[in-house]
């Protein structure tokens, strides 16, 4: 594979079977998302956790929403996962400082508080066990349900692979082309990626703004942006006011946003190496850094008659690289195929160690997730028949790496996020 070349969208898949047509997230009400906790509340304590349920509304707008009902700063409310707007889903925050009798009268456009009890201490990102999804697939031909069976049964039993999603990749899937010339210090690349190089998913104003910031009339590139993308019309306005200066123009890109493309970089390596191992994804090997999936403890294979029964039991799963500087590194083989990924984007692991103003931290990510509690099983609602496969997976998983081996469609993350906790996926330590 062609690193440089190829496109988020080009993973391949790990399931022969051919593409099922039909259609998900027909209705907010076909996909449906119950966050899994990691602990039920202590009932004592300053804090409340407060189970909600929401539709059409993303956790950070429905965090603003509830924030701004009840007088409390949005970044005193903790929440376990992310979810997006499409979708009806579940999931629990924890509040401090209000009366317990105001959280439980919140009526807001899309919010509903289903449960309040007390607990000692707030929420943090990655404190709850998974999710538990039940999807609705909408004209599918009943003659395809054999095909679509052996899929969805294939991931069960061999596991699901663990791409990162197009969410990270962004609709034009270059946010992490701007990642990689961040890492290179290439700060006229990334601004060129990030407000230049128009391609068939820019229309309208964007494209005309794109087009006249690669013909270097940052002026008028400023006018043509839409409001929504303050990002850009703010580095255009630095670059006027610099008189072209990118790295001083990269200066008013907020750090987390920064951060976000670093981490599409990651991701995107971590995809390749995913591919590469894609059709033995479910064996370890000498020197991998196995990922217990109990507890996502990472260690060592030094005996494959222990080891190995242990992955075809889906126990355990080899990982793959976040590439940073606090990254673990594999022995043999693995650590082998690791360094091909970056030989061939002309990399070495010391260009993670650089200083600057991002740090490249990185860590481990399984190659694989497992299914629980999975069903499939064909139906009839007020809007039709239907096909529902129901499954709980980890946290930082994407349901939609499933649909996209049922499908065989690369866009199904752009055409319904997927509410997977994007953010606990790396285990807390990617940049």
């Amino acid at each position: 594979m062609n690193l440089d070349a190829a496109q988020s969208r080009a993973w391949p898949f790990l399931t022969a079977a051919s593409p099922i047509p039909g259609r998900f997230k027909a209705r907010s009400e076909d996909f449906l998302v119950d966050e899994l906790p990691a602990y039920a509340p202590s009932g004592e304590g300053e804090h409340w956790l407060v189970r909600i349920r929401k539709q059409g509304l993303s956790t950070h707008e429905a965090v603003r929403r509830i924030a701004r009902a009840l007088g409390v700063s949005p970044p005193h409310i903790g929440v376990a996962g992310l979810k997006d707007a499409q979708g009806v889903t579940t999931q629990w925050i924890s509040l401090q400082g209000v009366e317990r009798s105001r959280v439980e009268q919140l009526r807001e456009r899309g919010i509903e508080v289903l449960e309040v009890a007390a607990h000692r201490n707030k929420l943090r990102i990655g404190h709850l066990r998974g999710n538990r999804f039940a999807i609705k697939l909408r004209d599918v031909p009943s003659e395809t349900d054999a095909a679509a069976r052996a899929v969805f049964d294939e991931l069960a039993r061999r596991g699901v692979p663990n791409y990162f999603g197009e969410q990270r990749f962004g609709a034009r899937g270059d946010t992490w082309r701007i990642g990689r010339a961040l890492l290179m210090g290439d700060h006229a690349e990334a601004l060129a990626w990030l407000c230049g190089r128009p391609g068939p998913h820019d229309h309208g104003g964007v494209r005309r703004a794109r087009e006249l910031f690669d013909a270097g009339d940052y002026e008028r590139a400023a006018q043509a942006w839409p409001g929504g993308f303050r990002v850009c019309i703010r580095v255009c306005r630095a670059l006027v006011k610099s008189h072209g200066d990118t790295r001083r123009a990269l200066y008013v890109v907020e750090r987390d946003l920064l951060r976000f493309y670093t981490s599409s970089y990651q991701s995107w390596l971590f995809n390749a190496l995913l591919a590469e191992r894609l059709t033995q994804f479910d064996r370890v090997e000498l020197g991998d850094l196995a990922w217990l999936h109990r507890n996502g403890a990472v260690f060592v294979v030094k005996d494959l008659e222990v080891d190995a029964p242990r992955a075809e039991r889906l126990e355990i799963s080899a990982s793959g690289p976040l590439f940073g500087s606090r990254m673990s590194a594999p022995q043999g083989a693995p650590l082998a195929a690791e360094q091909r990924v970056l030989e061939r984007e002309g990399h070495t692991l010391e260009v993670f160690t650089r200083p600057g103003r991002l740090q490249w931290q990185g860590g481990r990510r399984p190659l694989r997730f497992p299914l629980s509690e999975c069903s499939f099983e064909r139906g009839v609602d007020a809007h039709g028949g239907y096909l529902e496969l129901r499954f709980s997976a980890p946290p930082g998983c994407y349901a939609t790496s499933v649909l996209r081996e049922v499908f065989k469609r690369d866009d199904v993350a752009l055409a319904a996020t997927d509410s997977a906790d994007d953010e606990a996926a790396d285990d807390g330590s990617s940049a």
